[in-house]
């Protein structure tokens, strides 16, 4: 409980900066109250939102930086349809929080693909056989709720492994029959809040051939996973063998992108492209066959294993990575406090690395390196 003696106070340090300055001039000699932010009204609006509910001190601290983000929003008189941007997008996140928050712990693929693929289109059975070999291994399939490949991943899915993150356009009649009425099924108004959901929630990524929502989505979460504000993840392209489609996109990458300097030549271990259902299973299931997650502690980058490496093959790791760290090496550990502390997978082994934060692409080829690691 948060109520009461233990209510945290209101911390002026998480009020955005301008609205903070009014809060220290009201108290100053001279000092109007006109407008000015009253810390204690805050500690009791505060006090009275959480009552009910048992929170963590990085919760408490969240929500106080998002009530300082509404402060702000109310000192610089933001416009109405502001506001109403602002609200939708946060009601849409919470929303779609709720719906995937049950099934966090099950490893998810998104479907990326055009919504005019017909049902007897190669492509689409292509789509629908990968949902149904994935959900076979106990993934849940994420795709939007539309038609053609998102259609497709639902069908292949089936419902109890199926989510549908809708988004609302005139020309759409709703959501497929593979997803409507289902309780998985998240409706968005926004592109952009939808792809969020569409990336934060998964583990693997499939991506077939489609129009400029495709190409948005596909380039999308490529720059995020090259920048690292995405968690490293595999990324298939598919079509049917003998497809021109990713062909001619893998052209313009290398010989306009690549050439150009524009991209570098190691963001291609960014993603595979594949022609059939086995080698797309084969890509996404591989990448976790031995690395199971990471995440940041301090200034070590941790990554979590189900089989530790052997010496030797901890040696080789160093030899072909070093390039990567800024300084040590790659050396074995087990859970540090904070994942202790928080349960985050403490049982498991894993390697510990001060990682560049830059190439994000060689991350990728290490984490294929892992999954050769037998530990012998």
């Amino acid at each position: 409980m948060t109520s009461g003696a233990d209510t945290p106070r209101f911390s002026p340090d998480l009020v955005p900066a301008a609205a903070a300055a009014a809060a220290d001039s009201a108290n100053q000699p001279g000092g109007g109250d006109n407008g000015a932010i009253d810390t204690a009204a805050l500690t009791a609006a505060f006090a009275v939102l959480t009552e009910s509910h048992s929170l963590s001190h990085a919760q408490s601290r969240e929500l106080q930086a998002m009530i300082g983000s509404l402060v702000e929003l109310t000192r610089e008189g933001t416009s109405v349809g502001d506001l109403k941007i602002a609200n939708a997008a946060l009601a849409e996140m919470a929303e779609a929080f709720r719906v995937f928050r049950p099934y966090r712990s099950v490893r998810k693929i998104t479907m990326f693909g055009s919504a005019r693929t017909k049902p007897e289109d190669p492509v689409y059975l292509l789509a629908r056989d990968l949902a149904t070999k994935l959900a076979a291994a106990d993934w849940m399939v994420v795709t939007g709720a539309g038609p053609g490949i998102m259609a497709a991943g639902l069908e292949g899915a089936g419902r109890d492994h199926a989510f549908g993150v809708n988004i609302r356009l005139p020309h759409e009649e709703g959501a497929n029959p593979f997803i409507a009425q289902d309780p998985k099924l998240v409706e968005m108004r926004y592109f952009f809040t939808r792809k969020l959901m569409l990336i934060k929630e998964s583990h693997a990524y499939a991506i077939l051939p489609g129009g400029f929502g495709t190409q948005d989505e596909c380039f999308e979460l490529l720059t995020l996973l090259q920048t690292g504000k995405a968690e490293p993840a595999p990324v298939v392209m598919m079509e049917t063998p003998g497809g021109s489609y990713w062909d001619g996109w893998l052209r313009f990458l290398n010989d306009e992108a690549i050439a150009s300097g524009w991209v570098s030549p190691e963001d291609a271990a960014l993603f595979r492209v594949a022609t059939t259902v086995e080698d797309a299973a084969a890509e996404i299931l591989g990448f976790y066959r031995n690395y199971h997650s990471c995440r940041w502690v301090g200034d070590l980058l941790v990554l979590r294993l189900h089989t530790a490496p052997s010496r030797a093959e901890l040696t080789d790791l160093n030899r072909r990575f070093g390039d990567i760290i800024t300084r040590g090496t790659i050396r074995s550990a087990s859970a540090f406090p904070p994942e202790r502390s928080s349960n985050d997978f403490p049982e498991l082994p894993r390697l510990a690395l001060r990682f560049d934060k830059w190439h994000f692409a060689r991350l990728r080829m290490l984490i294929d390196a892992v999954n050769e690691c037998t530990g012998e």
